[in-house]
């Protein structure tokens, strides 16, 4: 198969889709990899080390995605990528449907095969692809709530750990899936006092045997919520439901009842968010403040610790990306129930429910595809 990989034009976006092992993996087994020149440098990969992979470069991303059959991306294609994608081209990446229809839209019209990395799912309910940039973004939420406390940055000028004779901060954090576990981890590791909040019984049960003393679980409702958010200083959005939009936990007027300089930080921005006043924002302008309470909004947020987050992502998108180079994507999903379901878009019908859903679009079983 032939296999493109461009550089990222989203806004601040540093990763790469593939990194020179990757690279080197998919050519040892007499597939064509083309990359656009450059692509990797922000994640520390020069075009030599490709070129040594096996790989050969390209001048343009609009030569990439001419050549190429499998387009392998990180973040979705924006506004000036639609029309370079082809009837029938495989594009394997993050999309986040449900949070744009402009992107739904325009993908249904280009008549291409969306596979995107955040809905492939295993049976046990875990999302693979996903999993590493939810680790990152999870322990990053801490890193960059702990900076926009900081009084010089309109944050409460609370330290999370505290110092002896000084109470430490008091994080609060909704939802204790991937992004909340490791959420959890980074406060308290600072020495936070952290409350993770949940409405699965036993994924609180797990995370109480698991974390330190100084993180508790609650179970999440609206009044344990407002309860929370009148003295906690960071509070992190981490809820998923994956290929969906996120539910709305904290609305515009609960933000009256929290402190000035009360720092949010909503990880599941690019799923639409769990707090009403959200909106995405970028690294190079990641805040902005209503009634006093920072919010930090950044859509990609792994993208600021490329190497990481780069060498992460192939590590888990690799074997699937293998699998539809030597499969084909029709082969390769028939046959494995997870990658399956990560199809959302297929030759202009909408094949993910979530997204149907989200923007009132026919449903097709993607099954009838087979």
């Amino acid at each position: 198969m032939i296999i493109g990989v461009p550089k990222e034009i989203k806004q601040s976006e540093n990763r790469v889709a593939l990194t020179p092992a990757g690279a080197y993996e998919l050519s040892k087994r007499g597939h064509e990899v083309y990359i656009q020149t450059t692509a990797g440098v922000g994640s520390g990969f020069e075009d030599q080390e490709y070129v040594s992979a096996g790989a050969k470069i390209l001048p343009s991303i609009e030569a990439v995605y001419d050549i190429a059959e499998m387009i392998i991306k990180v973040k979705e294609p924006i506004a000036a990528e639609y029309d370079l994608i082809k009837s029938d081209q495989l594009v394997f990446t993050y999309f986040h449907f449900a949070s744009s229809e402009p992107l739904t839209n325009a993908m249904i019209k280009s008549n291409s095969v969306c596979l995107a990395y955040e809905t492939v799912e295993m049976p046990d309910r875990s999302l693979p692809l996903l999993v590493p940039m939810s680790e990152v973004a999870g322990r990053m939420a801490i890193q960059e709530g702990a900076k926009y406390l900081e009084k010089p940055v309109k944050g409460r000028g609370v330290l999370l750990g505290g110092v002896p004779g000084v109470p430490p901060g008091k994080v609060m954090i909704l939802g204790g899936g991937i992004v909340g576990t490791q959420a959890a981890k980074m406060a308290a590791g600072l020495g936070a006092q952290v409350t993770i909040l949940d409405i699965s019984l036993n994924r609180l049960r797990y995370l109480a045997d698991i974390m330190p003393a100084n993180v508790t679980t609650m179970y999440s409702n609206e009044y344990n919520i407002r309860k929370m958010i009148k003295d906690h200083d960071l509070i992190v959005g981490a809820v998923l439901i994956p290929g969906a939009k996120a539910p709305k936990l904290v609305s515009k007027e609960m933000l009256k009842e929290m402190r000035a300089g009360t720092v949010l930080v909503d990880v599941a921005v690019d799923q639409g968010g769990c707090i009403e006043t959200c909106k995405p924002t970028t690294h190079d302008d990641p805040t902005f403040i209503i009634d006093d309470v920072v919010h930090y909004c950044v859509a990609n947020m792994p993208g600021a610790v490329p190497y990481t987050s780069t060498i992460a992502l192939t590590n888990a998108t690799l074997p699937y990306a293998i699998q539809l180079a030597e499969k084909g994507w029709k082969k390769a999903c028939s046959e494995n129930q997870p990658l399956k379901l990560g199809l959302n878009v297929v030759n202009g019908k909408v094949v993910y429910k979530g997204v149907a859903e989200a923007f009132d679009l026919p449903y097709v079983e993607v099954d009838s595809l087979f």
